[in-house]
């Protein structure tokens, strides 16, 4: 009878190990059928016609816009600190969702003509100024760029050479190939179009360009649309070209800023990019009004500008500007706020001043227009490629988890003691600065 028992339980245990591989390969199946439909949906979306609405003047979102004298770059001591010190000001501008940055020369015409001009394109054109409002520009310029176009718009060029000392932006409109949004900023290329139809084809940072039904002239960077839905690695992606506001009217995302070159202060109010002009201006000085004297969303705009200082202030750059007639600088602002009414250094530093006050005027400022609130971040995953990670990974080569050795029976492994004499030298590099 035992010998029959277990007989019968082998049987009945075949059967159940041939029903759940019955089971499985039905799983399989539906998956591959459901893989299948997805890739034919993906597909089929690529070709969907992107629809546009238009958006009127008034429906624009509010901008922000900070003005900075390029002179800062020459209170820096060396090179790198030059190119350290417009990686804070683009850090800045990104982090407070800066719509442009307007460089100004602070500087009289008698220091423009002795000094050697430089020229580089900008949202105007080509634009003629000194080296230090140049060398600001572009790196801001390179800072905005997502990383894919940067060896198109950015040759090799002394103004860059530290490059490599900035921090990244990570800014939200610096999309990876993986990231699934329907908005990106790419080159047109080159690449003819078959047939007599109207088009170009455009690199946005996927597998394969995209093709629009414009025809554009070549090395020109522009936003473009693409289905919702669309499989990042076909080759038939149809896209359509759209203005840079588009995406945060549409989503709420922050797109980057552009950068703008003043001769003087007084372009930095008539050449305005905007109908109309800024209708909100506000100056910045320690001789200015306490800032906590305002109320709360008292400063409403539609396009406001805040104009920071150089080393001394906004004074010289009133006196270099013959076409400037007021007296005194307040009278150029709306608002000549203080935003350290307290401070204890004797000088604030122009990057600091532009961190302190953008947090001060947060919540003075009220938009007339607020962009919407971003929620599809699910589509932009964070950056996991960042300093932490390497210090986790560096952490996890020379040390495990005595529970994690207890269980996989792993004696734990420990880094040798070193001598005070011989400091330990990490082939990965030095990760001291993330303790």
């Amino acid at each position: 009878m035992k010998i029959k028992d277990k007989n019968r339980l082998t049987q009945r245990e075949k059967l159940e190990k041939s029903e759940r591989k019955r089971n499985l390969r039905q799983n399989r199946l539906l998956n591959r059928v459901k893989q299948e439909f997805e890739s034919l949906a993906k597909e089929k979306a690529c070709s969907t016609k992107v629809e546009v609405t238009p958006v009127s003047e008034a429906g624009h979102v509010s901008t922000i816009s900070i003005a900075i004298p390029g002179s800062i770059m020459d209170n820096a001591q060396s090179p790198e600190l030059r190119t350290y010190l417009a990686g804070q000001i683009g850090r800045a501008a990104c982090i407070f969702q800066i719509d442009e940055v307007i460089v100004f020369d602070d500087c009289g015409l008698n220091n423009q003509l002795t000094d050697q001009l430089k020229t580089m394109q900008t949202t105007e054109g080509s634009t003629a100024a000194r080296r230090c409002c140049i060398q600001l520009a572009r790196i801001l310029q390179y800072l905005e760029c997502p990383q894919y176009l940067r060896k198109y718009f950015f040759p090799l060029h002394n103004d860059l050479k530290f490059s490599g000392l900035l921090n990244p932006l990570d800014s939200q409109h610096h999309l990876r190939q993986q990231s699934e949004f329907i908005f990106r900023e790419g080159i047109v290329t080159n690449k003819p179009v078959k047939g007599n139809k109207p088009g170009a084809f455009v690199n946005v940072g996927l597998l394969y360009d995209v093709l629009v039904d414009t025809t554009l002239e070549s090395n020109l960077r522009v936003t473009v649309k693409m289905p919702t839905g669309t499989d990042l690695k076909s080759k038939k992606i149809r896209a359509k070209v759209v203005p840079p506001s588009l995406p945060r009217h549409e989503t709420g995302i922050y797109w980057g800023y552009t950068v703008r070159i003043a001769n003087s202060l007084s372009q930095v109010f008539t050449k305005s990019p905007y109908r109309g002009g800024y209708d909100m201006t506000i100056g910045t000085s320690d001789r200015g009004r306490n800032v906590h004297d305002l109320e709360p969303n008292s400063l409403s705009y539609q396009h406001a500008l805040i104009v920071f200082g150089g080393v001394l202030g906004l004074e010289p750059a009133l006196e270099n500007d013959q076409k400037l007639t007021v007296d005194a600088v307040q009278d150029l602002f709306d608002e000549y706020v203080n935003t350290v009414p307290a401070q204890g250094s004797r000088t604030i530093r122009t990057e600091e001043a532009i961190l302190i006050s953008m947090a001060t005027l947060g919540s003075k400022l009220k938009p007339i227009n607020a962009p919407k609130t971003f929620t599809s971040f699910d589509t932009i995953p964070r950056s996991l490629d960042t300093g932490i990670k390497q210090y986790a990974f560096n952490e996890k080569r020379f040390k495990t988890d005595g529970t994690d050795a207890l269980k996989n029976e792993k004696p734990v492994i420990m880094p040798r003691p070193t001598l005070a004499t011989t400091p330990s030298v990490d082939k990965y590099g030095d990760m001291s600065r993330f303790d």
